[in-house]
Order: structure tokens, then C-alpha cells, then sequence
């Protein structure tokens, strides 16, 4: 069995409510325009899973109405068709979305009969493997979707999730808000409300890197109830991390035991209902590529530019919110140090926000050596001997009360986002705390002209392509 989501960015969100929900209180229509994410296989349920990614909202025109009430809505298809044209020939597949009153949170029978006329008409126009959905925001702002399968009455599945991602993000899903809170999280719920801990139960997280910030990060998570979470890194455990790395033991760094592995093992002793997949791969590894578009978001804790390089076009081009974390710590060489920086970083990644090349965050040069080291070693020493790729430098400082806190600020971050605590203007795209300082920071920047990946939407949720992300290697 295949499931099925949708995502769009708050712009299109708010596109979307611009035009539906107008004061005359009428039923309006638009398309939805959207590229696919395929994955094979889902690593928690196991099935396939398919992601619409919203790129277009194409509002149906108010000359196209045939008749627009409180309670019904009809309009002409010739603009269907030609979007279905477009869709056959760019790979997108094209939904429709109404508006209903606040009380009417489902499809109605009029939309049960209509439906049906344009699933027929996008299996008539592009054969019997068109996809097409239908979705439907309420007054009070809900979302509902389904996947029409056939051009049949009921030949249709509710979506899995609906998901905005944004300043804020929101989640939709049957059944939000119901059932009741497990008691750990019943204090927490006192803090947030019971409706973030059901999101947090449902949702999907990636942690990239489980060393000091990476495993505090996947530790948080945990406690907090995420239900499901994705461990990616492909270190062992040594005697330099046993400080930091949570949970590790002197036996772990004796028998090199993989990060993830430790990592998952204390999270599974916690016994919260965590969901926990250890994957020891670099997260560029194809075998990790299921895992990473099944995610809502992903936090990233590596400390390799290429792996950065990475999960920064990732985000872009799958509208999956990351959270990069950087530690970068400056001292003199006297035997009790000049602190001359203590900075940790938090950069959330997704379309309308400056990428980490763009924030002077990546080195491409670096990330090229990085890969090189990986794939070809013997080219990389060569090189190195000759100069002509950057080679590795005395170990980064590092202390496990500040990649703790590190970690706390990126959760923290994800939290705001879902549930508003820090209010209107709560959201930041770029946070840096001067530990030495005791402040923090919101440093700006803007994209690049000519960024391929911020500086415009050509990408933005471009989904599967070959190659992977439009990466050469």
C-alpha cells in the first residue's frame, strides 16, 4: 500500500488564504501544483510513501465560475486541462483545493460526486498513472486531503499529513486532536498544550551526526515524545568523545561501537514509545535517501562541509525544514587560554531563507577535499602531499556543557515553530550565542546573486531528480 502527504511553505499557505477565504463567505477554488517525492519504502512502517511538494498555486479564475455560494462551488475545466498538459510534460501532478465553513472539517457529497468527473478527466488526458488530490481549508484555518486512486466514487485515501513549514509550521492530520496524553508528557502538555505533544508523537525527525551536539540533540528529542527518529552518522566511539557524546561508555570506545548504535540503544532505554533507526552511513549514502525524504525535520549536527553541502540543497529542494548546528570555539595557545570566541550557531534552512553557503557557514573548496577523502583516499593524500586540497588541522576545542546547550537552543527552535511561544516574532533564521558574552545574536544575511539554491525558487521542492539533488557526485 502506498500513503500519501502534502507540503507547501507558508507563502503558498497564505496565497491559499487570500483567495478562499474572502469576506463574501463564498466557496473558491485553486490548483495546486506540486512535484512528487517518491519513497520506496518508509524505514518506521515499511510501506511506500508518497510527498506532493507544493511549487504553484494557480488560483481558478473568477471568470471560469459557473456558480460560487457559502455552500457549493463549479467552474469550468478548461484550465484543469491545461494544467494537466503542463503537468504531463514538467512531471507535476495537480490538485484542487476549496474553502468550507469552520464546522465542515471533511469533503462533502457534493464533493464526493464531483471529484470523481476530474480524476476521469486527468486519466482521460494523461493516462491511468495520473495522480490527482483534492484538499479543503476551513475558516479556522484546517486542512484536509485525499488521493483520488480511480475515477471511481469512493476510490480514495485521506493524505497522512499536511504540512506547512514556515516561520511557523503546521500540521494537519485525522485524528489531531484526539486521544489522551501518556503521563510522562502530561506536565508538558501543563507548558504547551496536549495538541504539540500529538504532533510530536506523529512526526518523522532526522539527526545528522550523533557526536556531542548530534546525540544531546537525538537525546531531547526523545524526552520530548517525537515519535519517530532517524540516527545518520558513520563514526565509532572513542576515548576523545566519551565526555560529550551521551551516553557512551569506556566499554563502547573499547569496542568501537558506532555512534548511532549507542545513541539508539540509550534512547530505546528510556522506554518512551521512541521509534529509533541507527543508520552507521555518511547521510549523502544512498541507502539513506528513503529515511531522509520521509522526515518532517532534520537536525544537523555534522562537522564535515560536504555532508552541510548536502542537507543544505536537501532542504530546498524537498521543503524539509533543517537545523544546522555549528560549536566554533577560539582560544590563544597560553597554558590557561584567551577565550577570543565561544560561539554556537543555530541556522534553519528551508525555501525564503539565505542557505549556509550564502551565510559564509560552507566552504565548497573544503567540502570538495571532504569528498574526495571519501571516495577516492589515495587521490586525497596525493593531493594533500601536493598541496593542492586542505588537509586536516589539530582537533576543534570542544566542552559538553555547551553542545548540550547547543542542542537545547536548535530544540528549542523546533518547538517555537510548532507551538508560538516566543510569540509573533519568535521565529530566527540565524541565532548565535556568544557563550563568553552571555548574548545572543541574530546575524543577516542574503543570498548571493545567482545562489542556485537560495537566491531563487527554480529548486524549491523540485523533489526526485537524477541526479540526486542535481549533485554531480
Amino acid at each position: 500500500m502506498t500513503t500519501f502527504s502534502l507540503t507547501m511553505t507558508e507563502t503558498h499557505s497564505r496565497e491559499l488564504h487570500d483567495h478562499l477565504l474572502r469576506p463574501n463567505g463564498h466557496e473558491h477554488a485553486a490548483y495546486v501544483v506540486c512535484r512528487p517525492s517518491r519513497v520506496r519504502r518508509d524505514p518506521w512502517d515499511g510501506e511506500a510513501h508518497e510527498r506532493m511538494l507544493v511549487v504553484r498555486i494557480v488560483p481558478v479564475p473568477d471568470e471560469h465560475i459557473i456558480e460560487s455560494t457559502p455552500l457549493i462551488i463549479s467552474w469550468q475545466t478548461a484550465s484543469f486541462v491545461r494544467l494537466l498538459k503542463e503537468a504531463e510534460a514538467e512531471g507535476y501532478v495537480v490538485g484542487i483545493i476549496h474553502n468550507h465553513p469552520a464546522a465542515m472539517d471533511w469533503f462533502s457529497e457534493q464533493d464526493d460526486a464531483n471529484e470523481p468527473d476530474l480524476m476521469r478527466i486527468a486519466v482521460n488526458r494523461n493516462g491511468p498513472q495520473s495522480r490527482f488530490f483534492s484538499l479543503l481549508l476551513t475558516t479556522d484555518g484546517k486542512l484536509a486531503g485525499r488521493m483520488w486512486l480511480a475515477p471511481t466514487p469512493g476510490a480514495f485515501i485521506p493524505l497522512r499529513s499536511i504540512r506547512v513549514i514556515g516561520d511557523r509550521m503546521g500540521f494537519h492530520y485525522p485524528g489531531r486532536r484526539k486521544g489522551e496524553t501518556p503521563t510522562a508528557f502530561q506536565r508538558q502538555a501543563l507548558a504547551f498544550g496536549n495538541a504539540l505533544n500529538a504532533d510530536l508523537r506523529s512526526m518523522r525527525v532526522g539527526v545528522v551526526g550523533c557526536g556531542g551536539t548530534g546525540s544531546a540533540t537525538a537525546m531531547l528529542l526523545a524526552r520530548l515524545g517525537v515519535g519517530q527518529i532517524v540516527l545518520i552518522d558513520n563514526d565509532i566511539v572513542d576515548r576523545t568523545n566519551l565526555n560529550r557524546l551521551h551516553g557512551s561508555t569506556q566499554a563502547d570506545a573499547d569496542a568501537m561501537t558506532p555512534k548511532v548504535e549507542v545513541v539508539a540503544r540509550e534512547i530505546a532505554r528510556i522506554a518512551l514509545g521512541v521509534r529509533v533507526i541507527p543508520m552507521e552511513a555518511w547521510v549523502g549514502d544512498p541507502g539513506c535517501r528513503d529515511a531522509l525524504r520521509s522526515c518532517d525535520v532534520i537536525f544537523g549536527a555534522t562537522d564535515d562541509h560536504d555532508g552541510r553541502l548536502f542537507l543544505n540543497r536537501l532542504a530546498y529542494y524537498y521543503l524539509i525544514p533543517v537545523i544546522d548546528m555549528g560549536l566554533s570555539i577560539d582560544v590563544g595557545d597560553e597554558d590557561i587560554p584567551t577565550i577570543h570566541a565561544f560561539d554556537g550557531r543555530v541556522s534553519v534552512l528551508f525555501p525564503g531563507y539565505t542557505c549556509l553557503i550564502c551565510r559564509d557557514v560552507i566552504r565548497p573548496v573544503i567540502a570538495s577535499a571532504e569528498a574526495l577523502r571519501r571516495t577516492n583516499p589515495e587521490e586525497y593524500e596525493r593531493r594533500k602531499i601536493e598541496a593542492y586540497v586542505a588537509g586536516g588541522g589539530n582537533p576543534a576545542p570542544a566542552v559538553v556543557t555547551f553542545t548540550t546547550e547547543l542542542a537545547c537552543m536548535a530544540v528549542n527552535e523546533m518547538i517555537h515553530r510548532l507551538q508560538g511561544f516566543r510569540g509573533a516574532r519568535g521565529s530566527a533564521a540565524n541565532r548565535v550565542r556568544k557563550f563568553h558574552l552571555g548574548e545572543d545574536r541574530h546575524p543577516g544575511h542574503r543570498p548571493r546573486e545567482g545562489c542556485p539554491v537560495c537566491s531563487s525558487s527554480a529548486i524549491w521542492g523540485r523533489g526526485d531528480e537524477d541526479p540526486f539533488l542535481g549533485r554531480a557526485g
